[in-house]
């Protein structure tokens, strides 16, 4: 007799569990996470107005600790920052290094990898409406630790970050939390099948 909890869609799982547990797995997970961030930030459009791109980046942050859990979306997105102050050119338009008045919304990534793969966990990957309202945690997160940075890091006041680093980028995250809510609860269903 098998329990809800013994089945592979219980909660407390992520879909990267479902893979055979393994060391391997795991550093196969960050690693590829960390690429992924990486290859979607290369995805990046100039906003007029701003010194911030609306990139893929932070969707793949947010996917990343959504299907592999808060600790290794917390560790990929660790691991992206650090290969990118480092050197390595996969920040956003093929930056690296500390110094971008953005560099605070890589560091709010990482918090908010965290964030979005414990509510994961909880079970919000698994519904259309809880997973937006985790991608929109996410998000929260992200710009509560990069607006501030781009104002301290581009001397400008809270109201001037504000309008150049979070208001052009809403109607992008509320279509990235639409294509979560349809993406992740697919897969699930999948799963199941």
């Amino acid at each position: 007799m098998s329990t809800a909890a013994a089945t592979p869609v219980s909660p407390g799982r992520v879909l990267a569990d479902l893979i055979p547990a393994s060391r391997v797995r795991d550093v196969a997970l960050v690693l590829g996470g960390a690429a992924l961030t990486g290859l979607a930030a290369q995805i990046a459009v100039p906003v007029p107005g701003s010194p911030v791109p609306v990139t893929g980046q932070t969707f793949a942050a947010l996917l990343v600790g959504t299907t592999l859990g808060a600790r290794r979306g917390f560790l990929s997105l660790a691991l992206y920052a650090l290969a990118g102050v480092a050197g390595v050119p996969w920040f956003a338009e093929g930056g690296s290094g500390a110094a971008a008045v953005s560099f605070g919304y890589v560091l709010g990534m990482i918090l908010a990898s965290t964030v979005v793969g414990a509510l994961a966990r909880r079970g919000a990957d698994r519904s259309p409406l809880r997973m937006a309202g985790a991608m929109l945690a996410g998000e929260a997160v992200v710009y509560a630790v990069g607006v501030p940075y781009l104002a301290y890091a581009a001397g400008i006041s809270a109201s001037a970050a504000i309008a150049a680093g979070l208001t052009p980028f809403l109607i992008g995250d509320a279509l990235k939390a639409a294509l979560a809510m349809g993406l992740l609860p697919t897969a699930w269903k999948l799963v199941k099948r």
